[in-house]
């Protein structure tokens, strides 16, 4: 069946966890040149916390809440606020326990609106929101695939989004205070970002789910 449930989503974010774990030290060096360097260090530990928090929650509403107020707990600044105000926002987006393609789409999207409530970025501004945004878009443009073509087409989309950083001016953060010398390297966040969305994808195979694109 073509549905997400709290298992489903416990096992999507242990997969994430282990592929950003595995690229901690690329993000934290890509970091390092246009801000604190320690990325790696703090997107791990915020889905580490979410994904730990997930293991004694009870329905994918409240599971989502528990991991989304876990995450925002540790203090990694506005990677744990963002990852966890992401995960709070898809909670408040669940209205089943087992979802299907359009329901997915739903709580994502209701994930970036609760990130927009806490952050004034938006795509060209040099964040994670450069992935974020059109991979959200992406799972809502293409509900037809099923779930797991939704993945795979919003992997798609923020992998594009985190490349376009390169090329951007950082707007926000530490990194703002270098203007244009932050041109040339990639946002860490929007990789790392990126980097969930892929993960995502692979756990998610498309093969029985989605229509030829």
């Amino acid at each position: 069946m073509d549905c997400l449930n709290s298992e489903r989503f416990k096992a999507l974010m242990d997969d994430a966890l282990a592929a950003v774990r595995a690229r901690a030290e690329e993000f934290s060096t890509l970091d390092a040149a246009i801000g604190d360097g320690d990325h790696g260090t703090a997107i791990v530990k915020a889905l580490a916390a979410a994904s730990a928090a997930a293991d004694s929650a009870t329905g994918l509403k409240a599971m989502l809440n528990d991991m989304g107020f876990r995450a925002m707990s540790e203090s990694s600044g506005s990677t744990s606020t963002l990852i966890g105000a992401w995960l709070v926002g898809m909670s408040d987006g669940v209205q089943a326990e087992e979802l299907d393609a359009a329901q997915v789409a739903a709580i994502f999207a209701a994930g970036l609106a609760n990130v927009r409530r806490q952050t004034k970025a938006k795509v060209g501004d040099k964040t994670m929101l450069d992935a974020l945004i059109p991979a959200t878009d992406a799972l809502q443009a293409h509900v037809d695939l099923g779930i797991g073509g939704m993945f795979s087409a919003a992997a798609d989309a923020a992998a594009a989004g985190a490349a376009s950083t390169e090329q951007l001016v950082a707007r926000f953060g530490r990194a703002r205070n270098l203007g244009e010398r932050t041109i040339g390297h990639a946002d860490p966040g929007a990789m790392s970002m990126a980097c969930i969305f892929q993960a995502w994808a692979r756990s998610f195979p498309t093969a029985t789910h989605s229509k030829e694109r």
